[in-house]
């Protein structure tokens, strides 16, 4: 590990361009559970109040189940390590973008600025008809749905329901860092969610070394990994920061 630690971290400090792949696991250590595996959220709840036809036709019944999930568990969580390191690391030009498939706004919050959230940002809602913007922060949830002050819509949370498209932007923000990377670190993701798990296969694609940090084997793992650090993403990214900073 210390070997493969090191390894990294020189070829971190060579690149002229790193990027930074987040998925679910960076995010388990500041208490959000995952959507998928043992104790993912879809073992609790019925994915079908994150479709989108479905919503738009059972608002106030998803809107009790999205209230639960999205804002009441994890309003309270912080960043961790992991997410501060990252954030560090661009500070210091070590990094120059992340890519996250998460919706937590947890790397905003620990100070990275350049994040594209491939699945969108649950801190946001967004009024379907005329397109405002809300911060969750002044939506009461106490009274459900939430809707839009300038024509009375029910508010979506700004994040991909199943059956809707990426963000363009972020899609074609993603992709480009992908083409551009000399170093892609994978922090958190089993690569299971598509298209998604596209951007750190295109990197290498493009000629990228990839960095894994995961504390199991991944479908990344044996198909495009090139060092995989086993461990937590707090604990590894901490360790690897001692080597960079």
């Amino acid at each position: 590990m210390e070997i493969l630690k090191n390894e990294a971290a020189n070829l971190i400090k060579k690149s002229k361009f790193t990027m930074a792949f987040t998925g679910a696991g960076i995010s388990v250590e500041s208490g959000i559970p995952p959507f998928r595996g043992e104790h993912g959220l879809w073992n609790k709840y019925d994915p079908q109040v994150l479709d989108l036809v479905y919503f738009l036709n059972n608002p106030e019944h998803c809107w009790n189940y999205i209230r639960e999930i999205f804002y009441d568990f994890f309003a309270d969580a912080k960043p961790n390590d992991a997410h501060r390191i990252l954030a560090k690391m661009e500070r210091n030009k070590l990094l120059n973008a992340v890519v996250t498939q998460n919706i937590d706004n947890l790397h905003y919050e620990a100070g990275s600025e350049t994040v594209y959230e491939f699945h969108g940002n649950s801190k946001k809602l967004k009024c379907l008809k005329c397109g405002k913007i809300y911060d969750a922060g002044a939506i009461d949830f106490e009274n459900i749905p939430p809707k839009c002050i300038n024509d009375g819509e029910v508010l979506k949370p700004d994040f991909i329901f199943f059956g809707e498209g990426i963000p363009p932007d972020a899609y074609a923000d993603s992709f480009a860092a992908a083409e551009k990377a000399e170093v892609c670190i994978i922090v958190g993701s089993t690569g299971e969610v598509t298209p998604a798990s596209y951007v750190p296969r295109t990197a290498k694609q493009a000629g990228a070394t990839i960095i894994e940090i995961n504390p199991d084997e991944t479908i990344f793992t044996s198909a495009i990994t090139d060092i995989h650090l086993k461990g937590k993403a707090a604990e590894i990214m901490s360790k690897l920061g001692k080597e960079l900073f």
